[in-house]
């Protein structure tokens, strides 16, 4: 560490600290010669060059949505890059495919739109969550379907903040499997574009493929505190293939 960087994390720990306050200085001079340190310390802080990196995947210059489904595939998630005529049919078929080895409702929380589920099979029964079903209800689930808040390409992360076509956290924990539906558009590069877009108030979760844990002798586990199936439908609204 230089003398020029020791010096400046020496005033700014002073002027974080009060000094003492002698007599003859008053409180008044006191104050006012921390306030002077810190001020000074935080401009001699604002004016250090910062020449790092600050993103790894510009938009701009990367296919951050490609990323995105190449990430979430390797934790095993089923990903699949949709336009977006041929959304509902995908939700359709994907729905149509696991029902008919699970049988049992599929839960929609409110606020899904019902574009995406407008060519669903007759056989497929759905169920909403107003009131809120149980989690023996929720067990018996063949399914859910939600939407999502952003979705980080760098990690291959899915985040859900529970407002709409999102639902509460039990929908997406309790049942075996995770239909979600995310907009190319949802997709930030990463963590730190990702979380500039959220709401800081709002639950978050942070969804990494199907839940899955392994035991000391390395054995995975699937489905033990979340879906044990993840299937990604990753929807291009503006192209007519993807």
């Amino acid at each position: 560490m230089t003398s020029n960087s020791k010096d400046r994390i020496l005033a700014r720990i002073r002027a974080a600290a009060p000094g003492p306050r002698g007599p003859a200085a008053g409180p008044h001079r006191a104050a006012d010669a921390t306030a002077a340190d810190a001020a000074a310390a935080d401009a001699a802080y604002a004016a250090l060059s910062r020449p790092y990196l600050r993103a790894h995947h510009d938009a701009a210059g990367h296919d951050v949505a490609g990323l995105f489904a190449e990430r979430a595939a390797d934790y095993r998630a089923v990903v699949e890059r949709v336009p977006g005529p041929g959304l509902a049919p995908a939700v359709g078929r994907v729905l149509a495919a696991h029902t008919a080895l699970v049988p049992g409702p599929v839960v929609v929380p409110a606020g899904l739109p019902a574009g995406w589920l407008a060519e669903l099979p007759g056989e497929i029964t759905l169920a909403g969550d107003e009131p809120p079903l149980s989690a023996a209800e929720l067990d018996q689930a063949a399914g859910v379907v939600t939407g999502c808040a952003v979705a980080i390409a760098e990690t291959g992360t899915i985040i859900l903040d529970h407002g709409p076509a999102q639902g509460r956290r039990a929908l997406t924990l309790v049942p075996d499997f995770h239909l979600v539906i995310v907009r190319a558009d949802q997709v930030a590069a990463d963590l730190a574009e990702a979380f500039s877009r959220l709401d800081p108030a709002r639950p978050h979760t942070l969804i990494s493929g199907p839940s899955a844990t392994s035991d000391i002798e390395l054995i995975r586990v699937e489905g033990v505190h979340g879906p044990r199936s993840l299937h990604v439908l990753v929807a291009h609204p503006d192209r007519d293939d993807a």
